[in-house]
């Protein structure tokens, strides 16, 4: 059975809207949502069309004295209370005890025991803040299965994971998982984690689309504005990028030397970093992939040149990797477009708005457009000048400071996509909207080339 938990009623109006919404959008899952033991959180639940309630309850004697002020009987009371009173409007109840890892487990026992007399369905043991181990897991968890135990777990000490497969396995039989594991200070046990590690290592079917994943992952970041860390499992930039020449060498040869699963399964696709660690068979491989191809004297030029490159620190993207390839093979490049001017307006009291001219294939287009930031105006500005001669999109943007300072040099990285195809640009200036114009620019030029010329052995 899947559940989704859609945040708490009692946060906003915004919040109770979502979870109509959700509750109306006829999901094959049960909508959920978190109240406290309050009766007007329960009407909300019950009037914005839930299906069932995660009543929480403090349990820990921490919680119980210093949060609440009171005692362990006045707790039970309201959690008893509450269990009725949400059955009443008809709602299926999951009875949580928040901090039972730091509580009596005879307590945590009573609560569960009088809250099923009074019509919970469900249990739910929460590791508040992380103060699980997987060996104490298997000692607490077996005596609370009274009725279908949910696991919840943070991740403090980063051990979310493992205390949820722990939990799991030792007779829990539902475990509560956020995307990215987004959640309160370090989060809670990530869904794309949890998800992989069941179905890959311990054969079990979990239900998910798991193609699916990696397109979730990202548009929850993109709309929450958290970004994933990039050696994040599973979802992370470099989750399935290679850049050790013997890793490389490896995964070009056969995939599953150094991957434990295919990307594909995932929603990913594989992709070999070039840098300092790179060998000649990594650049080769990223060459043909965009149809160059060197000899043997000139792939070992480009490999010095990209080596040399990753030992100042410079993260190689395809433009740089392409622009070192046509220096040595000697290979003019002739760019399908180039800027003639770009204007951005932006201020306190206005709607950032930029304009763009082109020059297009030797023809000068014009294209303007608003944003959400000055640099979002750009790129928008950028795309729709080119919409006519190819859908480009912007996939992801990355930007970092080489130094402190107001005048920092500003190092903008994108990746940008044009029928399934995909390159990254670089664009380096002290001023942020003119380095990712540049770096848009340079990463258009490319898409916008004819992809399938042959350019081995070309030497205008």
């Amino acid at each position: 059975m899947h559940v989704i938990e859609a945040g708490s009623v009692a946060a906003s109006e915004g919040e109770r809207e979502a979870l109509r919404r959700i509750a109306d959008a006829g999901l094959p899952s049960e909508i959920c949502t978190y109240v406290r033991a309050v009766a007007q959180d329960i009407d909300y639940a019950a009037d914005y069309g839930a299906d069932s309630v995660h009543l929480v309850i403090p349990v820990s004697d921490l919680h119980i004295q210093k949060k609440m002020r009171k005692t362990r009987e006045e707790i039970c009371e309201m959690a008893f209370n509450a269990v009725s009173y949400a059955r009443e409007r008809g709602l299926i109840v999951e009875l949580s005890g928040e901090d039972a890892s730091r509580a009596d487990p005879a307590f945590i026992r009573e609560i569960y025991t009088g809250g099923l007399e009074r019509g919970a369905e469900r249990l739910c043991f929460c590791d508040t803040v992380g103060l699980l181990t997987p060996e104490r897991v298997v000692e607490v968890i077996p005596p609370l299965c009274l009725a279908p135990l949910s696991i919840h777990c943070h991740d403090d000490l980063g051990m979310a994971m493992a205390n949820t497969v722990a939990a799991l396995r030792a007779g829990a039989q539902c475990a509560h998982v956020t995307v990215n594991g987004i959640g309160e200070r370090a989060g809670n046990t990530p869904l794309e984690e949890l998800v992989m590690a069941l179905e890959l290592l311990y054969r079990y079917p979990t239900g998910i689309r798991t193609e699916e994943i990696y397109h979730l992952s990202s548009l929850v970041s993109r709309m929450t504005g958290v970004p994933l860390p990039t050696n994040k499992a599973i979802v992370g930039e470099m989750a399935f990028t290679h850049e050790s020449g013997i890793h490389a060498h490896g995964v070009l040869r056969e995939p599953s030397t150094y991957e434990p699963v295919p990307p594909e399964r995932v929603g990913r696709k594989r992709r070999i970093m070039l840098g300092k660690h790179s060998g000649s068979a990594s650049v080769e491989a990223a060459l043909s992939e965009m149809h160059y191809h060197p000899d043997e004297s000139q792939l070992k030029e480009i490999l010095k040149r990209i080596k040399a490159l990753g030992d100042k620190g410079t993260r190689i993207t395809d433009t740089d990797l392409i622009a070192v390839a046509e220096a040595v093979m000697a290979i003019e490049c002739r760019p399908v477009l180039r800027m003639k001017q770009f204007t951005v307006v932006s201020g306190s009291n206005v709607i950032p708005t930029a304009s763009v001219t082109l020059e297009v294939k030797g023809e000068e287009v014009t294209g303007a457009s608003t944003g959400a930031g000055p640099v979002d105006a750009a790129m928008e500005a950028l795309r729709r000048s080119v919409a006519a001669v190819a859908d480009i999109r912007l996939e992801e943007y990355h930007v970092d400071a080489i130094h402190g300072g107001t005048d920092a040099l500003v190092d903008v990285t994108v990746r940008l996509s044009k029928d399934g195809k995909i390159i990254t640009s670089r664009g380096a200036r002290t001023d942020i909207i003119m380095a990712s114009v540049e770096a848009v620019i340079a990463g258009m030029n490319r898409l916008l080339r004819e992809e399938n010329e042959d350019r081995s052995q070309n030497t205008h």
